[in-house]
């Protein structure tokens, strides 16, 4: 298949039918392991010697293996890791940067869970994060960079302001201070934006969003570009000699960089994090992925243009005080730059009035779908103040206006004209 034919990987990258009973579908391998066959071949598979076969899904499932390999494709990646959530993803991939302690570059205006996260949970652990309100203030971000630096973290459009991050930019400055650049790409998918192309060197997503595109099952993907350069003296774990990959009854040792080259971080990824600490995804959950991956760009086109029909609408409404979307910033250099495609499929928008207006608003939409989730195949609406960004303080939402009147909108694939009559009808409501 040609490099670049997104279209005929989506649906049929990493997936060869004669290996599989010739199935036309990708089959559920629905099960907890895999017989190993006899001693000798089993010695083989723990020793991952056969690494086409496998032993327990934990470690690894021929399902779960095609969706890992079929987002590699469409990345331009080396390899990928699926796991259990989005947030798996983002976790599991800060620890195998700055294992043993370090500092993370990233910006305040991203997912509520993250931030948390970030400010909360991993500096108990000596991983400690340099958090910078504009993410291309360049000046700011290079001030930061210490010498226990370990990567620079962003996502490539924040939510739920849609703002834009400059990647080409921030990689050469990561790329500069021997660090890589890690890219949440939950927004727009791969189809949207390939953040390989501009410097990135780990990818990250809930593919629970749009790359399902169906809310029907959470699931992480962790994508590896395998180009940087992980034995330049900064990141020690992936040179020290790793006991499973070596054999003690020979003698021979190994680290990850000598095992595996440039895919020492993904694979170090697959064979500590996921098999040691669990966040599986299951076969039918990457099934139901896979589904959804195989129409994606179709799903994205309509709803790109409706999303950018909609902005177009908020903006004339007279309750609506300020709209928040990239894809109809005709000025913003950034959009042409990275979406040529468009942007993506969420909104935000500050209501005028008080929560009272924002409650009548949600309680009198019809199509909408009031629930925390985006990119799925149904609108949905919700107030990010009190639901996704709850865990986000004040202060720091008030620096993003990012407060009590801002509704988040995820567009779907229904009538657009239908949408924007929803949505007229119920701001209407909210003021009456």
């Amino acid at each position: 298949m040609a490099k670049d034919s997104f279209d005929t990987l989506r649906v049929h990258a990493g997936y060869k039918p004669e290996e599989h009973q010739f199935a036309s579908s990708v089959p559920i391998y629905q099960t907890a392991a895999f017989g190993l066959s006899n001693t000798d071949v089993a010695n083989q598979i723990v020793a991952g010697k056969l690494p086409d076969r496998f032993d327990y899904s934990r470690d690894g499932n021929p399902t779960v293996h095609v969706l890992e390999q079929r987002i590699a494709a469409l990345e331009g990646g080396i390899d990928a890791v699926a796991v259990g959530s989005g947030m798996s993803a983002i976790s599991f991939t800060i620890l195998n940067v700055a294992e043993g302690g370090g500092r993370v570059i990233a910006p305040t205006n991203i997912y509520g869970s993250s931030l948390d996260e970030f400010r909360n949970f991993f500096p108990k652990y000596g991983i400690n994060f340099d958090l910078v309100d504009d993410v291309n203030d360049f000046a700011t971000i290079k001030s930061l960079i210490q010498e226990d630096t370990k990567a620079i973290y962003v996502e490539s459009v924040a939510n739920p302001s849609t703002e834009i991050s400059d990647l080409e930019e921030l990689a050469k400055i990561a790329h500069a201070a021997k660090i890589p650049l890690i890219v949440d790409n939950t927004f727009p998918t791969p189809y949207l934006l390939r953040p390989f192309e501009h410097g990135a060197d780990i990818d990250v997503y809930s593919s629970t969003k749009g790359i399902n595109g169906h809310g029907n099952a959470l699931s992480g993907l962790i994508v590896d570009h395998g180009n940087f350069d992980w034995a330049n003296g900064k990141f020690p774990q992936f040179e020290e000699d790793e006991f499973i990959l070596g054999d003690e009854e020979s003698g021979e040792k190994n680290s990850y960089l000598s095992k595996f080259g440039n895919a020492a971080f993904i694979n170090r990824i697959r064979s500590k994090f996921v098999r040691l600490l669990g966040s599986v995804l299951g076969p039918t959950d990457a099934y139901f992925v896979l589904l959804g991956l195989e129409t994606i760009s179709e799903r994205l086109n309509k709803q790109v243009a409706s999303t950018v029909a909609i902005a177009k609408f908020l903006e004339s409404n007279e309750h609506v005080e300020s709209l928040f979307y990239s894809g109809t910033e005709a000025s913003n250099p950034l959009v042409a730059k990275y979406f040529p495609k468009g942007v993506g499929s969420i909104l935000s928008f500050e209501l005028k009035g008080d929560e009272t207006n924002i409650a009548k608003l949600i309680d009198n939409v019809q199509i909408f779908s009031y629930l925390p989730n985006i990119g799925d195949a149904k609108s949905l609406i919700v107030n990010p103040g009190r639901t996704t960004h709850r865990e986000v303080p004040q202060a720091i939402r008030s620096k993003h206006q990012l407060n009590n009147q801002t509704i988040r909108l995820s567009i779907g694939l229904e009538d657009v004209d239908d949408l924007i009559n929803d949505l007229d009808t119920a701001i209407t409501k909210a003021f009456s």
